[in-house]
């Protein structure tokens, strides 16, 4: 893995550079004069989206693995290491927002008031750092080697050997399903994985018949359950993630309405509300890792506090209430429009933009439990040699996200200006509804939480966990699961 986030890192690096110059070198930027750009040619758009491109490369490897490299410098079975990683992605997504909070107040000011290219620069210097550190710490990173061959081509295999085999009875002993030695696994040092009682009709993979035709091991099958029921964890997630794309949409818009002044000359950038997700989020980490945990262990004896899917419902329900708090918000809004007999999409109403802060600081406070929450779960519950899919559960669900916000606000607006009626999302935010978009999601958001309940009270977590913390021994989890989880049987 540390060989392909070198790889990604350097593409990352590459296309930094290619942006850089293509803010600051004068034959690849449109030319200026008195304020008026000229068109960018054909070559110079092209040098500008190929920058872009390169970085979107870089970033879709780095991304989805850098966490999972992280995480594997742990070693699951040392008691004090294991102890560490419980804080790992707390730590992890701190630094991470830290950065983000970094480039959207100082490199967007410096961007604007000091130039383009040092504002481009400075970032592409520190890739250049990071890379020299990676390469510095390359020889005392712990690699993970995965011995398992063929991971996709089995999940494909395991569905279609079910099938093939649907019209078969599944036998009730476990031992007449195929399955190699133990000894197999502890000689070619991969994971075996013993047999669960949810999703049944995968088990018909490794009923053993006549047909000569090698059936799938008990293993395969459990690894396909495994990434069957992450699958349907993270279709339950997709709402929350279409809630926090309001950050930069929605929330924006409504900003944009309001009275933006801080004393008699500075005016608010109604996108910089975004940093108080940012700052609310970085206060809230260290109370929720070096207070909430602590607590919570001591009540529950989870080494976590709550259990992972317990925080996501946690950061569900915080998102909920912050969608709320925004119609909330979005009526007073309205009310002070038809006090002052506001129409124009141009004035301003008479009304703080601090307004907004409660909603934006409360998905920050979410994002402790929810977004974190879900790197952790992802990674986490993934098969022992799959864990990098667990990251990229993770990041296409936000990716996704994105989307059906989109598609939602689109849909939206068409439906509600059918047959000429007024458009809840419309351009003019000041002649709109957008009260009643926000309850629409808050309604949206409740169904799904009933759905994330029901889906999370048949998950049934990976039997590999240490759960004892206090010293001593170490005592691994080798009960026998609960038969309700996620079953559909045949």
């Amino acid at each position: 893995m540390s060989r392909f986030y070198e790889i990604r890192i350097m593409f990352c690096l590459q296309g930094m550079i290619l942006l850089t110059m293509a803010v600051t070198v004068k034959s690849l930027r449109p030319t200026c004069a008195n304020g008026v750009c000229n068109k960018a040619s054909s070559l110079q758009i092209a040098f500008f989206y190929m920058s872009l491109y390169t970085i979107a490369i870089g970033a879709g490897g780095t991304k989805p693995n850098i966490s999972t490299f992280g995480a594997d410098q742990f070693d699951n079975y040392s008691l004090k290491e294991k102890k560490q990683k419980v804080s790992f992605f707390n730590w992890w997504m701190f630094s991470s927002f830290l950065g983000a909070l970094f480039a959207t107040l100082g490199l967007v000011y410096i961007q604007e008031n000091l130039g383009w290219g040092l504002g481009y620069g400075i970032p592409t210097l520190g890739l250049l750092v990071s890379l020299m550190v990676f390469y510095i710490g390359t020889p005392f990173y712990r690699h993970k080697v995965i011995k398992s061959e063929n991971l996709a081509k089995d999940l494909v295999r395991v569905p279609i050997a079910a099938f093939k085999n649907r019209k078969l009875h599944c036998p009730n002993d476990v031992l007449e399903l195929h399955e190699l030695d133990s000894h197999y696994y502890k000689s070619t040092g991969t994971h075996q994985v013993h047999h669960t009682p949810i999703f049944r009709f995968l088990d018909k993979a490794a009923i053993k018949t006549c047909s000569g035709e090698s059936p799938c091991t008990v293993t395969k099958v459990e690894v396909a359950k495994r990434v069957l029921g992450l699958t349907f964890i993270w279709l339950v997630t997709l709402i929350p993630s279409t809630l926090w794309a309001q950050v930069n949409t929605l929330f924006v818009k409504q900003g944009t309405t309001l009275d933006r002044k801080l004393g008699s000359h500075f005016q608010i950038p109604a996108a910089s509300l975004g940093s108080f997700v940012t700052l609310s989020m970085l206060l809230s980490v260290p109370m929720y890792d070096q207070y909430f945990v602590p607590f919570m262990r001591k009540k529950t004896g989870n080494p976590r506090g709550i259990t992972i899917l317990q925080r996501l419902g946690i950061g569900f329900v915080i998102q909920i209430v912050a969608i709320a708090v925004a119609s909330a918000v979005e009526v007073k809004r309205m009310r002070v429009i038809k006090e002052f007999h506001i129409a124009s999409p141009k004035q301003v109403v008479p009304m703080s933009i601090f307004w907004l802060l409660p909603q934006y600081s409360l998905l920050g406070i979410g994002d402790v439990f929810n977004a974190i929450g879900l790197l952790e779960f992802f990674y986490d519950q993934s098969p022992e040699e799959m864990q990098s899919l667990g990251t990229t559960f993770f990041t296409s669900g936000i990716g996704l996200g994105n989307f059906l916000n989109s598609f939602l606000v689109t849909m939206v607006d068409k439906i509600t200006t059918k047959g000429g009626g007024k458009s809840w999302i419309g351009d003019n935010l000041n002649d709109s509804r957008l009260d009643y978009y926000y309850g629409f999601l808050v309604v949206i958001s409740v169904v799904n939480m009933g759905l994330f309940l029901w889906t999370a009270s048949k998950y049934v977590y990976k039997s590999d966990e240490i759960k004892d913390f206090s010293g001593g021994c170490v005592e691994m989890e080798a009960k026998a699961l609960d038969t309700s989880p996620l079953t559909i049987q045949l």
